[in-house]
């Protein structure tokens, strides 16, 4: 006989859906990367703010092509970690995509670092990486809050403050004991609630990342039209 609408093995199981985030560890490291991504995509923005900068300026100079250069070549060891990141705690399984042509000679090597669709992707993918850093830093806070709700009881009165609106704090002056207790349940449905949202913004920063990082394992080496170089060094 098949299960009603609203049977307690239906409820049972959506129970399991929405609490069994809390103790799977694949949402601690989604957690993890979008924490990291902040530090990291400020790192990324800073180094080709000078690169590019210092470049364009001196490019008259000659000097600014090495500059750009060595940037552009720089950026695709960023987007190797950033693979070797994105597999370890998002659990994808990308590899280096097999887009740059066989070349002899210094100018050539240069001339298929640059022609490679996938160091202009990785580009593109550094640049975006502040932006999931943003959001990295907004759930760590609100998370943070979250952690102050479920020790109230502990150490009332307490202020939680949740922001700033026209330069005054916005928050829960929790003053009491029945006030404290009220924050623990409501601490566990944010938290809850958060984890979510978090798993959710990791979800969509894999698939990023799965766009503009590589390939994965199982349709590597299907690209066409170029020339394999029997390997990714950056």
């Amino acid at each position: 006989m098949s299960e009603t609408r609203g049977s307690p093995r239906t409820w049972q199981g959506s129970a399991v859906d929405l609490l069994g985030i809390t103790v799977d560890g694949r949402t601690y490291k989604n957690l993890l990367y979008l924490i990291l991504a902040f530090p990291l995509g400020l790192a990324y923005w800073l180094f080709l703010t000078f690169g590019f900068t210092v470049g364009l300026v001196t490019f008259v100079l000659g000097i600014g092509i090495v500059v750009l250069l060595v940037t552009v070549v720089g950026v695709r060891f960023l987007v190797r970690f950033e693979r070797w990141l994105a597999n370890a705690l998002l659990g994808l399984e990308l590899v280096a995509p097999n887009d740059r042509q066989t070349s002899t000679g210094r100018w050539s090597t240069i001339k298929r670092f640059v022609d490679a669709p996938s160091t202009w992707q990785g580009l593109g993918f550094v640049t975006v990486k502040f932006w999931l850093g943003v959001v990295g830093v907004v759930l760590l806070a609100l998370l943070w809050n979250v952690v102050e709700m479920l020790t109230a009881p502990l150490r009332y009165p307490v202020m939680i403050e949740f922001g700033e609106l026209d330069g005054r704090p916005i928050g829960w002056s929790i003053g009491t004991l029945p006030e404290a207790v009220l924050a623990v349940p409501l601490g566990l449905i944010g938290g809850i609630v958060l984890l979510h949202v978090s798993n959710g913004f990791a979800y969509v920063s894999g698939r990023i990342a799965a766009a503009l990082l590589g390939e994965s394992a199982g349709s590597a080496g299907t690209t066409t039209g170029t020339t394999p170089t029997g390997g990714e060094t950056a």
